[in-house]
């Protein structure tokens, strides 16, 4: 079984490393701002198309290509390396698939390829493998 496509849409910068802690009452609170709510939501709507039909119970490879709006100075296909972290990105992303059902547990995500690129079609594609 695979699982194969692309978001078309300009990907959030926003991750998931980016939680907020209140003090209420003496203990600390975590939170998550409004920017990574939004994100939560953009990738959530973006991925609520996408979902099996029936969730990933295997093992699987997770294939992840970042596509940010070029910004002009780098040329389409050209590597990102500025931030955000594509572990951070990955988080966020993971958790959403998780939420959306594309399977009950992302720790089922055994093997991960993730690249970030400057691309004149913003977007993320996303292969999914069972192992």
């Amino acid at each position: 079984m695979a699982t194969e496509f692309f978001l078309a849409m300009n990907p959030p910068t926003v991750t998931h490393q980016e939680h907020k802690v209140a003090v209420v009452k003496g203990r600390p609170v975590f939170y998550d701002p409004p920017e990574l709510k939004a994100a939560r939501q953009k990738l959530m709507a973006h991925l609520g198309g996408e979902v099996p039909e029936e969730p990933y119970r295997k093992g699987v490879r997770l294939i992840t290509k970042w596509c940010f709006p070029d910004d002009g100075k780098h040329g389409n296909g050209t590597y990102r390396i500025t931030k955000p972290d594509t572990d951070n990105l990955q988080k966020l992303l993971k958790d959403c698939m998780t939420r959306v059902g594309f399977w009950e547990d992302d720790a089922l995500v055994a093997s991960e390829i993730v690249e970030k690129f400057w691309a004149q079609i913003p977007g993320i594609y996303i292969r999914i493998e069972e192992l």
